[in-house]
C-alpha cells in the first residue's frame, strides 16, 4: 500500500494511492498516519476497509494539490553515515567497521515537493538522496537481525539534506549541518514493506537541474535494512514512527572536483525505485 497525506502544512490528511494512480482520502476511518496508528491495529482495519469495499474512499483531485511528508511528524529521525563504501571514498573518511549513527533534528521534517530553505550565509548545502525505513512497532534490544524486519512498517525516499561547513568546519557533531529546516523532505509515499520485495537492491538517482548527481543501488550498501534496525535498538529505543535514513550513495556535491552546492533556484529531483519521485526548489 502507499500512504500518503495531503493538504497545506498543519491541516494535513491521510490517503493512499489506489492501484490505477488515483489518491483516496482515508480520514474516515484513519485520523492521521502516525505513531498511535501504527503501533494499533489501524493498518490491519484500514486493509480490511479496502478490501472489502475502496469506492467508499472518495478520490481527491490532485490538482494543484500539496503532497506532504507521508506521515506525521517523527520522534526521532535516525541517520546511517558513510553506509556506501564510495560515498565514504568520496568524502574522504574511512570506511566504518559498524554503523555511524547520528541524527537529524525533527523539525528538519518536510514534505517531498516543499522547498528547501537555505540557512543564512550558507556556502555548502549538498544533496543526499537515501532510502528511509520506517519503523512501525517499538522496538528495543532486538535479538536478532532477522527479527529486525518485523519492526519495520515501511519505506520512503529521504534527502538527507546537508550544509558541509556546518556539518564538518563546526565541531565534530555532523547534526549542526544536517537539522536546518527543510532539511529532511521525505516522501512522495510511505509504501508499506510487503510492496517491496528487496529493500536492499532498489536503484537510487538524484538530478540537479536535470544534471544526474548521483545513480546507484542500495545493494551497495555495506551495511542492510535488517543490520540497521537492529544495530539501532542496540543503543536506543525505536518507536513507531521513527525515521531512519540508510545512507547515501556517490555523488554528492562535496565530491566533485571541484564541490558542486546548491543555491538559490536550483531544482532537485530524488527518485527511488518503487518509491516514487520528489522535487524541490532550492530557496
Amino acid at each position: 500500500m502507499k500512504l500518503l497525506r495531503y493538504g497545506e502544512p498543519g491541516n494535513e490528511k491521510p490517503g493512499l494511492l489506489s492501484n490505477d494512480g488515483q489518491l483516496r482520502d482515508i480520514s474516515n476511518i484513519v485520523r492521521d498516519i502516525d505513531c498511535n496508528w501504527m503501533r494499533t491495529d489501524g493498518f490491519d482495519n484500514l486493509l480490511r476497509e479496502i478490501n472489502s469495499d475502496i469506492e467508499k474512499f472518495p478520490i481527491v483531485s490532485q490538482e494543484k494539490l500539496r503532497i506532504a511528508a507521508p506521515m506525521a511528524r517523527p520522534g526521532n529521525i535516525i541517520a546511517i553515515g558513510l553506509n556506501y563504501e564510495d560515498h565514504a571514498r568520496e568524502a574522504g573518511m574511512d570506511i566504518p567497521d559498524e554503523p555511524v549513527i547520528f541524527c537529524k533534528a525533527p523539525s528538519s521534517f518536510s514534505g517531498p515537493f516543499d522547498p528547501i530553505i537555505l540557512p543564512p550565509g550558507s556556502r555548502k548545502t549538498d544533496w543526499e538522496v537515501e532510502l528511509g525505513i520506517v519503523i512501525g512497532r517499538d522496538a528495543k534490544f532486538i535479538s536478532s537481525k532477522e527479527r529486525a524486519l518485523e519492526y519495520i512498517f515501511g519505506y520512503c525516499i529521504v534527502n538527507d539534506v546537508s550544509e558541509r561547513a556546518l556539518q564538518l568546519e563546526h565541531g565534530p557533531t555532523w547534526i549542526k549541518g544536517k537539522s536546518a529546516q527543510s532539511f529532511c523532505p521525505t516522501g512522495p509515499w510511505l509504501v508499506t514493506k510487503d510492496e517491496i520485495q528487496d529493500p536492499n537492491n532498489l536503484f537510487l538517482k538524484t538530478t540537479v537541474n536535470n544534471v544526474v548527481r548521483q545513480n546507484g543501488s542500495s545493494k551497495t550498501m555495506i551495511f542492510d535494512v535488517a543490520h540497521i534496525v537492529w544495530y539501532c535498538s542496540q543503543f536506543m529505543v525505536l518507536e513507531a514512527g521513527d525515521l531512519i535514513a540508510t545512507g547515501t550513495p556517490p555523488g554528492v556535491g562535496m565530491g566533485y572536483n571541484p564541490p558542486v552546492y546548491l543555491s538559490k533556484g536550483d531544482i532537485v529531483e530524488l527518485e527511488i525505485e518503487g518509491l516514487g519521485v520528489q522535487k524541490q526548489m532550492i530557496i
